[in-house]
């Protein structure tokens, strides 16, 4: 440590000795009463604008107390002749639904019978349709059977028929074809002679 910083923490050290607990009350006191100081120039300044605002503050508040309750009041009633309302539309709507119901139920029945007797009439006529489908599927194979015999035959003999053509066209082939050596005898004729022209 040199002697210049020496001095200044003696200096620092001195000065924290010199502050006493009393000399710190002061400067408290002093904060103090210059907070109230500022108080009461803050109130001179906007001390009636403060007062007049917290009066308006206060005549609202009361007007809004008052409509809430006379809100509340007015909602109380009207929720009353609502119920009230609601009663009487349920009631008349509980007796005719009773009413429907029992009309109904004697509509259901009359239903159920023709249900049933559409359901025995559509059994008779099923029974009847089935046994025309059998008979119709009878004949239908007879003659599916009797025609795919014909065809079978009919076949048969075009297949024969074409057989014995073709045998007859290449017996005919076999007769008119050319030798092939003499095709071959006859092209070196002719590229010979082109050969000397």
């Amino acid at each position: 440590m040199n002697p210049h910083e020496e001095y200044i923490a003696h200096n620092n050290s001195e000065s924290t000795q010199k502050l006493s607990i009393p000399d710190i009350n002061k400067s408290q006191f002093n904060n103090l009463s210059e907070i109230n100081n500022l108080d009461k120039v803050r109130d001179i300044l906007f001390g009636n604008q403060m007062r007049e605002v917290e009066r308006k503050f206060a005549r609202l508040e009361e007007r809004l107390l008052k409509e809430c309750i006379n809100l509340r009041d007015d909602t109380r009633k009207r929720l009353d002749s609502l119920e009230s309302y609601f009663k009487t539309e349920i009631e008349s709507l509980a007796k005719q639904i009773n009413n429907e119901q029992g009309e109904r139920g004697q509509a259901l029945k009359a239903l159920t019978e023709q249900h049933k007797n559409i359901t025995i009439s559509l059994e008779n006529k099923l029974a009847q349709f089935e046994e025309k489908t059998n008979t119709n599927q009878r004949e239908i194979r007879e003659q599916i059977l009797n025609q795919s015999k014909n065809l079978h035959d009919d076949l048969r003999n075009k297949y024969e028929e074409i057989l014995a053509t073709l045998e007859r066209d290449t017996q005919e082939l076999r007769k008119d074809k050319t030798d092939r050596s003499a095709l071959a005898h006859l092209f070196t004729e002719l590229a010979i002679r082109l050969n000397q022209q």
